[in-house]
C-alpha cells in the first residue's frame, strides 16, 4: 500500500471541500485522523493538504519572516535574545518555557492594513529526496478575509472572493479575527487557558478530555497568518500545561529545506493500520516560532506543509 492509498483512505469520510474551504493560506491540521463526524466551530481548523508532494524541495533555507505593515516591507526574523534553548533531553513544558521566554522579547513590526495581504510560501510534507522538482505552493490572503489567491509552480494566479468575518462563511475567521483573539490572550498560561474555556470558540467535545479539548483550541491559533510574540508565547505557557508533548532529541529536515526542532503531541491510533499517529509541530531553533506542522504515522510522514517565508504584501501576486 503506498503512501497516497493511504491518505485517501484516511479521508474518505471527508465531504469534499470547495474552492473556498481550500482556500490558501489557510492550512490546518487535517481531521483525517478523527473516526468520527468532526464539530463545527467558531474558526475551522484549516487542513493542511495530504496529499504526497510531487517532487521534492531543493534544500535551501529562506529564512523565516515576521510580518510588519507595507510593501516590501518583510523582516528577516533574528535569533531570539536568549538562542541557544536546550532542547535535547528537556521536556515540551520546559521547552515550552524557555521557548516562550525567548520569544516574548521578539518586537512585532506593524499589524496589516484590512486590504494587504499575507503571502505565504511552503512545500508539501513529506520531503521526497529522490526527485528533483518540488511541491511549492505560493498562497495570499488578505488580512480582512475577504479574498485568497493561490499559485503553484506550474499554474497561473488564481484569486477567490470570500467574506469570512462576522461569520460571513459560517465557522471560519479572518486573519484579522485571529489576530484580535491572540493580541488578548493573558501572559500567564492558566490565564490562557481560562480564556480560551471562557471563549469556547471551538465546542468542546464531551467525548474528549478537558486536556485534549484544549489542545484543539491551541492547536488552531497555532497556525494563524499574523502572530503577535505575545500571543504565541502565551500560546506556548499553556500548552506546556497540558500532558502529551515530547520533543525530538534531534534535529528533523523539513520538505522547506530547514532544520528544526520537533514538538511531538499524539492523535492516538491510526483509524486504518491501528499505528500511532501524531501531530509533529515544526519550531525553528534559533527564533522559536512555528514553521510547519505535519502528520506522522507509523514512523512516516504522511501529511502536512513547512514554510519558506511569509511577509505582508499591497497585492496578490506581490511576494516582497
Amino acid at each position: 500500500m503506498d503512501e497516497m492509498t493511504e491518505v485517501r483512505e484516511l479521508r474518505a469520510h471527508v465531504p469534499a471541500p470547495d474552492r473556498a474551504r481550500l482556500a490558501p493560506g489557510r492550512a490546518r491540521l487535517t481531521e483525517a485522523a478523527r473516526t468520527k463526524q468532526s464539530r463545527r466551530t467558531p474558526w475551522r481548523r484549516r487542513e493542511f493538504a495530504i496529499v504526497a508532494v510531487v517532487a521534492a524541495v531543493t534544500a535551501v533555507a529562506v529564512t523565516a519572516t515576521l510580518l510588519v505593515g507595507g510593501k516590501g516591507t518583510g523582516r528577516t526574523v533574528q535569533p531570539a535574545a536568549t538562542p541557544g534553548v536546550r532542547f535535547k533531553g528537556v521536556s515540551a513544558a520546559e521547552f515550552l518555557r524557555q521557548a516562550a521566554d525567548a520569544i516574548q522579547t521578539q518586537p512585532d513590526g506593524a499589524v496589516p492594513t484590512a486590504k494587504q495581504w499575507i503571502y505565504t510560501m511552503s512545500a508539501q510534507e513529506p520531503l521526497d529526496k529522490a526527485h528533483s522538482l518540488s511541491g511549492d505552493m505560493e498562497n495570499w490572503i488578505r488580512y480582512d478575509g475577504s479574498a485568497s489567491a493561490s499559485r503553484s509552480w506550474d499554474e497561473p494566479l488564481d484569486i477567490t472572493k470570500m467574506h469570512l468575518e462576522n461569520g460571513g462563511a459560517g465557522d471560519d475567521r479572518s486573519p484579522r479575527e485571529m489576530y484580535r483573539v491572540l493580541i488578548a490572550l493573558p501572559a500567564d498560561g492558566k490565564g490562557t487557558l481560562k480564556s480560551l474555556r471562557e471563549q469556547d470558540a471551538i465546542t468542546d467535545s464531551k467525548e474528549l478530555s478537558q486536556a485534549r479539548n484544549d489542545y484543539d483550541e491551541i492547536s488552531v491559533l497555532l497556525s494563524a497568518h499574523v502572530m503577535p510574540a505575545k500571543g504565541l508565547a502565551s500560546l506556548y505557557r499553556a500548552l506546556a500545561l497540558l500532558p502529551g508533548g515530547k520533543v525530538t532529541g534531534h534535529l528533523v529536515e523539513t520538505a522547506a529545506g530547514r532544520r528544526v526542532i520537533a514538538l511531538d503531541y499524539s492523535r492516538g491510533e491510526n483509524p486504518r493500520t491501528g499505528e500511532p499517529m501524531h501531530d509533529q509541530w515544526l519550531i525553528d531553533p534559533q527564533t522559536y516560532r512555528l514553521v510547519g506542522v505535519r502528520i506522522v504515522s507509523g514512523g512516516k510522514v504522511i501529511g502536512g506543509n513547512s514554510l519558506f517565508t511569509r511577509a505582508v504584501v499591497d497585492k496578490a501576486g506581490e511576494t516582497s
